[in-house]
């Protein structure tokens, strides 16, 4: 078949990562766009994409891109669009929209307009007036963007930062997803120490420990587009089948979390448990000013709380003080602090060597990088 034109969103601050990513995954004709990273593939590349991106929010069809500065635009370039090739009969097909810089400013209107232009494709097709929309579900999103319309299908349902193993969590948790691209941005190994001494519901302990294991984040969950028509299953089975055959188990874990309140370490090891790392992840309540890390040349990776958990920002900032004392009597190891707070480096007591900026929702953060020094390379 043709090859699609796929798309991978992005967090702000992620499409690097989320390009690197796809690269590792044998994609390499991808072009980067605010928000999203550009690439083709097929069916098969639908499945294995959903089952191993580890930073992206979700893997979307591009249906088609024009210009559309009135509404008889939008219709005839919806319509244009091959949606028969797409949806069948019985398709629930939402619209979802968004308008920026764009002379259709009325989201209602322009989703009414495509919806209205997507039923009359579908009518050429059928050969009928009445769409039931109670078959499998298809999400459509229009973009309008300087005037430029573009036309998405989601292929992965929830976000693809619901892993499956998280059923419970603490306050303001942490994304996997952007825990994964913390953890993938530390350049961490499985042959050196990982601590979390703010672990909360233990996300960045898990996320490490599915990378070091080659473990593909989407296998215990579903996706949308299973249920369609246009993707044979067995495609599906081939992605989860390759999935499981490529974790590496075997690969000793040296992770370990803590946190000073009982109830997100509660938490946490149900989430550890229900991931497949009960043995390997270490858990223990504990404040961080009595954190003991084992071992040398280990990496500290953490999303320090706020007022929002600890009670107030006089407490955080204690924490974060505490962090830094802490890293004192442990000169071999790096640290990667992800947090708002502009003061990290104040707290800590010493000067970053790399500052990332990152969004966490719409909050603007830092990832602020303490590297100590490397392990020497065995003879």
């Amino acid at each position: 078949m043709a090859k699609l034109n796929l798309i991978a969103t992005a967090p702000m601050g992620l499409e690097a990562i989320v390009a690197r990513e796809l690269k590792e995954l044998g994609y390499t004709d991808t072009q980067t766009e605010n928000g999203r990273v550009n690439f083709t593939g097929d069916f098969l590349d639908i499945a294995r994409t959903n089952l191993w991106l580890r930073s992206a929010g979700r893997v979307l069809v591009n249906m088609g891109r024009f210009q559309a500065t009135t509404f008889d635009d939008l219709f005839e370039g919806v319509k244009a669009l091959n949606w028969d090739e797409w949806l069948p009969a019985n398709a629930e097909f939402p619209v979802n929209g968004r308008s920026h810089k764009s002379q259709l400013t009325s989201v209602p209107a322009v989703q009414g307009v495509v919806k209205k232009a997507i039923v009359e494709k579908l009518k050429e097709k059928h050969n009928t007036e009445w769409f039931p929309e109670d078959g499998p579900l298809y999400v459509l999103e229009v973009t309008l963007l300087n005037d430029e319309a573009l036309l998405t299908i989601d292929t992965s349902g929830s976000g693809l930062h619901k892993r499956g193993y998280r059923i419970a969590s603490t306050a303001a948790p942490l994304r996997e997803t952007m825990a994964a691209a913390i953890v993938s941005l530390s350049r961490w190994t499985a042959d050196r120490p990982l601590y979390d001494p703010f672990c909360g519901s233990g996300t960045i302990l898990i996320e490490a420990a599915m990378q070091a294991w080659n473990i593909a984040p989407g296998t215990r969950r579903s996706f949308d587009s299973e249920a369609w028509d246009n993707i044979p299953g067995e495609l599906w089975e081939q992605a989860r089948e390759e999935a499981f055959d490529s974790v590496k188990d075997d690969v000793k874990l040296q992770i370990t979390g803590s946190d000073i309140d009982p109830h997100a370490i509660d938490i946490a090891t149900q989430a550890v448990r229900r991931a497949g790392f009960g043995k390997e992840i270490k858990l223990h309540v504990l404040p961080v000013a009595k954190i003991k890390p084992e071992g040398d040349y280990g990496v500290i990776i953490s999303n320090p709380p706020y007022g929002e958990r600890l009670g107030d920002e006089t407490e955080a900032e204690l924490a974060l003080r505490q962090l830094g004392r802490a890293s004192l009597y442990y000169p071999t190891w790096s640290h990667f602090i992800f947090s708002p707070s502009l003061e990290v480096e104040h707290y800590m007591g010493k000067i970053a060597d790399k500052k990332r900026k990152l969004y966490n929702g719409r909050i603007q953060c830092n990832l602020v990088q303490f590297f100590g020094p490397l392990p020497p390379r065995s003879k």
